[in-house]
């Protein structure tokens, strides 16, 4: 086995001695500093290969304070303030943190801030306010007593976010703050150009350049107590200026609102069914970031060096999804690893060279302190991502922080030693090859393939209350045995549904991007996912999947027939529901184990309307995580092979459809015995049924990956328990497998 290779080891000064050690323990053929950190000459003389991260639009602090109105800017919504009399005073720095947000006074707040009397949506017109700098208070006039008014306002952006986070979170004291600078500002951007050049000249040791990343930060936003206050991985939010709202009209011949960015308050989640101002800006400023992120790699060229990608911080504009991002010449991407899905979500990232994992955590002292035991974290993160690797490989491995606080952790050295040699077995068994995906999936919702392994996301890798139903889907999928892509409602109706496709599976909460909103009031979208599915197709619905938020032509599910499941929304109370039988045994629930009594009380209770099932309480039935309840749901006919209910609300259930099968799943938070039913569910709406046993395990807390071009397959243990398992292997024959805690197991076929 190689011990040596494709790991990316950080360092930092005064540290060369043990920097050493643990490049030959954990076989690290790269060194890389990390923000806040430098690599001394002792460290650089290792011979390893050299990564430098570099910050285009930070730590340069002598020139952006020269030009303070040339850093990034964001448009801003106050908080409502209800009019009691003609009069009424906005403040606007209420709730916002000023070492970070500045409002801009230098452009005319009357043709760049928009104030709006919240409670008809009425933009005031711009005679009835002023602004009084001295207090940052907007002062409106001609107010309706009772409303409410807010102001969007324009904020120079005075402290890099990310910067700010690291300072925060490490306690740097005194350090002077980073200020971020735009290079939407012609000044700035030859400032960029010029100062990275001299620094290629500078330092001729290094071998990859790592931007850090490029130009616009994701929506980061804190507030005055210094707490995040909007957080959106995918914002664009930090990305405007009066120069490019202006050069915007221009382009695209309508002017952008301030209301197009803050969206009420939304301000453009991903979440939100996007919008074509939404759209429009993405396009615009992809663009532009995408022309000067060419121009940086091809100097790195020029130079001799690499140039590599950090899916992170200033990342936004670079739409690796989009079409056109391997034009930009990049080498590499790397991207922190917070689970399966983010594996994948860098992994997949088509037109690099390679794909490198940050793994964690991450060598900061909120987790490397007295008393804590970070190889729990290591090896749970590694658990996650190998799932994922299987299915996409990266290419190399690595980690970020202090290697000194590291180090002082034995447990933790050791850890990441045998993670090390695990990642680099696995590429050595398999030629850095994907195993086998027996089906292939797509993913249905307004982004399609511009988010892939992005969907139900807000924070990177934090699935929260609203998400983590939702979210586990992708994680389950991150290291199943299928073939996964991303498609949009804009593709099923421009093109239909490609031939090779076996099921698709779309839904989320009503009205969001990912049930697809008004996308439904588009008959070609229900015709053609309606003829796929008779012909053949599978269809699965999640929560609240083909819904629209009013009553449109007595559905609110616009595939209830599809799904074979409806909501009820309090418009057809006086309409009896009737709840068939719960079926004792599926072939979707082979593997689940039943609770007692489940069955019999559901079938107890099935001719109450609207309450046809008991048994269980909350989301959880039988081992089987249902999420967050989607109330009321209820199957539209007794045809229907209903499979799971509780309290009123249909879970589970699948419904023949011509040649096809529809399928209807609640929600399906992220655990083993989740992702075994949902593979479960997609072999059999695909009517692959009798597939399902090759490579499979009996114990869904280990996962079967087979590498038909080496000839080798590999079971895992995802568990931090010992398992034990019995394979199918492809022939039909079986074998025993009894593994270790973390522990895989390599046979050749």
């Amino acid at each position: 086995m190689t011990t040596t290779g494709r790991f990316t080891l950080p360092s930092e000064e005064n540290f060369a001695e043990k920097t050493k050690e643990l490049a030959e323990l954990w076989g690290a053929d790269a060194i890389r500093n990390s923000d806040g950190t430098h690599l001394d000459e002792a460290v650089l003389a290792l011979g390893k290969k050299v990564y430098s991260a570099y910050f285009p639009t930070r730590a340069h602090n002598e020139w952006i304070t020269l030009h303070m109105d040339e850093t990034p800017q964001v448009f801003l919504l106050t908080g409502r303030v209800l009019a009691q009399d003609s009069t009424v005073d906005v403040p606007l720095m209420d709730s916002f943190y000023e070492e970070q947000l500045q409002p801009n006074r230098d452009a005319d707040p009357h043709k760049y801030w928009e104030v709006i009397d919240r409670t008809t949506g009425q933009v005031v017109d711009a005679s009835d306010w002023t602004l009084d700098a001295e207090t940052d208070t907007v002062h409106i006039a001609n107010a309706t007593p009772m409303h409410e008014y807010t102001v969007t306002f324009l904020a120079y952006i005075i402290w890099d976010p990310v910067e700010m986070y690291n300072h925060l979170t490490n306690d740097w004291g005194d350090k002077e703050h980073e200020i971020p600078f735009d290079i939407y500002h012609d000044a700035t951007r030859g400032f960029v150009l010029d100062t990275f050049r001299d620094w290629l000249k500078d330092n001729p040791q290094v071998d990859v350049v790592r931007f850090t990343t490029f130009f616009y930060q994701f929506t980061l936003l804190f507030d005055e107590k210094h707490r995040e206050k909007i957080v959106d991985w995918f914002g664009c939010s930090c990305t405007v200026s009066p120069k490019a709202l202006d050069d915007f009209e221009a382009e695209y011949g309508y002017r952008q609102r301030p209301e197009d960015f803050v969206d009420g308050g939304a301000y453009n989640s991903a979440w939100r069914v996007p919008r074509k101002a939404q759209r429009d800006w993405i396009d615009f400023l992809s663009g532009f970031v995408r022309r000067n992120v060419k121009e940086l790699v091809d100097m790195t060229h020029a130079a001799g060096k690499e140039a590599m990608m950090f899916l992170g911080d200033q990342w936004i504009g670079t739409e690796p999804y989009k079409e056109g991002f391997e034009e930009l010449g990049l080498d590499a991407v790397v991207g922190s690893i917070g689970d399966g899905t983010t594996t994948r979500m860098i992994a997949d990232i088509p037109g690099v060279k390679y794909t490198e994992g940050r793994f964690l955590p991450y060598f900061f002292p909120d987790t490397f302190y007295e008393g804590n035991d970070p190889s729990v974290e290591g090896l749970d993160n590694w658990r996650k991502a190998r799932r994922a690797i299987m299915r996409s490989p990266i290419s190399r491995m690595g980690y970020g922080g202090y290697l000194s606080l590291a180090a002082k952790f034995p447990k933790f050295v050791d850890t990441v030693t045998h993670i090390a040699d695990e990642f680099r077995d696995l590429h050595e068994r398999t030629g850095g090859v994907a195993a086998e995906g027996e089906l292939n999936v797509a993913i249905l919702n307004s982004w399609g393939k511009m988010r892939s392994w992005m969907a139900y996301t807000v924070a990177h890798a934090l699935p929260n209350k609203q998400t983590y139903s939702y979210y586990g889907i992708l994680e389950a999928l991150s290291g199943m045995r299928v073939n996964v892509r991303f498609i949009s409602f804009d593709d099923v109706v421009s093109g239909g549904v490609d031939d090779d496709i076996d099921v698709i599976i779309t839904g989320g909460p009503v009205d969001t991007a990912y049930s697809g909103g008004d996308a439904w009031t588009d008959p070609k979208l229900v015709e053609t996912l309606r003829a796929w599915v008779r012909g053949g197709g599978a269809l699965v619905g999640v929560g609240e999947p083909s819904s629209l938020a009013r009553f449109q032509a007595g559905r609110f599910f616009q595939l209830a027939d599809v799904f074979g499941v409806d909501e009820e929304r309090y418009q057809t109370l006086s309409v009896d529901k009737y709840f068939p039988p719960v079926v004792e045994r599926h072939f979707i629930t082979e593997d689940v184990a039943l609770a007692d009594g489940v069955i019999e009380a559901a079938n107890a209770a099935r001719a109450i309307p609207l309450s046809g099932c008991g048994g269980g309480q909350g989301g959880v039935v039988g081992g089987i995580d249902f999420g967050e309840p989607i109330p009321n749901t209820y199957p539209i006919n007794e045809d229907v092979t209903l499979i799971r209910a509780d309290n009123g609300q249909v879970q589970l259930a699948v419904n023949e459809y011509g040649e096809g099968r529809g399928v209807y799943l609640s929600g399906l938070p992220y655990s083993a015995a989740n992702a075994r039913l949902l593979e479960r569910i997609l072999f059999y709406a695909s009517r692959n049924e009798d597939k399902y046993d090759a490579w499979s395990s009996t114990n869904p807390e280990c996962e079967v990956a087979y590498f038909p071009q080496s000839h080798v397959y590999c079971v895992i243990n995802n568990t931090d328990q010992p398992q034990t398992t019995e394979v199918r292997l492809g022939d039909g024959t079986s074998e025993r497998f009894e593994l270790a805690s973390s522990a895989i197991a390599w046979r050749e076929v």
